[in-house]
C-alpha cells in the first residue's frame, strides 16, 4: 500500500463520506425522535396499522406489531432500512468507481508511470474503501445508539445492538467487494454508478419479494440482505456462524478475484 496515494484518495472522497453520513444520521435521528409520540399513542397507532395489508408491513420489515413498542425494535424496523440500504449503495458506488475513474478521467497513465506497482494502487484504494465504509457505519451506529438511549423508557440489549451493527458492517463490506469486482470486469472504462445502484436495489427487491410472497421465499437467499438477522428482540439473537462464513468468505473471494483481474487487466489511457 502507498501512503501518499491512500491519503490522496481519502481526501478526494472525504466530501462524499460526509454527505452520506450526514444524510443517514439525520434520517435516523428524525425517525427516532418520533418514537416517544408513537409510544404514547400506541393504541391508536396499532389500530391504524391493523388496517394496513400484511404484505405492506412485511415489505417494511414489520412481522410483529409489539416489536415497535421497544425502542430497539423501533430502531431496527425504521432505521436499519436507512443504514442497510443506503449504506450498501454508498459502499458499492464508491468501490465500483474508485479504480475505473483513473481510466475514464484519463489519469491512469500518470498514475501508472509513477513508481507505483499495480498491487500498491489496488491495496491503497481498497484500504480507502473499507475505511470509508467503516467510518460511515461507526458514526451512524453511534448516532443510533445515542438516539435509543435518549428515547428509551427502560434498559435495552446493547449486545443485540452491537450484533446488528456488526452484521450491517459485514453487509457493506460485501457490497464494497462486489463493486470492486465489477469494476475489474469492465473492459472499456466508463462510470457504472447507475448499474451499481440498480444491483443493490435488485437484491433488496428480491429480499422483500421473498418476504411478501411465501411461494418465493426461497429466492431470498440470493440476496445478501437475507443474511442479516434483524430479529433483535429474540432472546436467542446472536451471530450465526453460517452468516459470518457467507459474508467473510464471499468478501475475501471477490477481493482476491478482483486483485487477480486488476493486475492482469489492460488499462486504457
Amino acid at each position: 500500500m502507498n501512503k501518499n496515494l491512500f491519503l490522496k484518495e481519502m481526501k478526494r472522497n472525504a466530501s462524499t463520506l460526509i454527505v452520506w453520513t450526514v444524510v443517514i444520521t439525520l434520517l435516523i435521528a428524525v425517525t427516532m425522535a418520533v418514537y416517544p409520540t408513537f409510544f404514547q399513542n400506541q393504541s391508536k397507532v396499532m389500530g391504524m396499522m391493523s388496517l394496513v395489508p400484511k404484505g405492506a408491513l412485511q415489505f417494511k420489515g414489520i412481522s410483529n406489531f409489539k416489536d415497535l413498542l421497544s425502542a430497539l425494535g423501533f430502531y431496527s424496523v425504521n432505521n436499519v432500512i436507512y443504514l442497510m440500504l443506503l449504506g450498501s449503495v454508498f459502499a458499492v458506488v464508491l468501490s465500483s468507481n474508485i479504480l475505473l475513474k483513473e481510466e475514464y478521467n484519463k489519469t491512469a497513465e500518470y498514475l501508472l508511470t509513477r513508481p507505483l506497482t499495480r498491487s500498491e494502487i489496488f491495496f491503497s484504494k481498497l484500504a480507502v474503501i473499507f475505511l470509508n465504509v467503516f467510518l460511515l457505519n461507526f458514526i451512524c451506529s453511534l448516532v443510533g445508539f445515542i438516539c435509543i438511549e435518549i428515547v428509551t423508557k427502560g434498559p435495552f440489549s446493547i449486545r443485540a445492538f452491537l450484533i446488528l451493527t456488526f452484521y450491517t458492517l459485514l453487509l457493506h463490506f460485501l457490497f464494497a467487494a462486489i463493486g470492486f469486482f465489477i469494476s475489474t470486469l469492465v473492459k472499456r472504462a466508463k462510470p457504472i454508478t447507475t448499474f451499481s445502484i440498480g444491483l443493490v436495489l435488485i437484491f433488496y427487491f428480491i429480499l422483500t419479494l421473498s418476504k411478501i410472497t411465501e411461494s418465493a421465499a426461497v429466492i431470498g437467499y440470493l440476496s445478501p440482505f437475507k443474511y442479516v438477522n434483524t430479529d433483535l428482540l429474540n432472546p436467542k439473537y446472536q451471530l450465526e456462524v453460517w452468516n459470518l462464513v457467507y459474508f467473510i468468505g464471499l468478501t475475501l473471494l471477490l477481493t482476491g478475484l478482483s486483485y487477480r483481474l486488476y493486475t492482469r487487466k489492460d488499462i486504457y489511457v
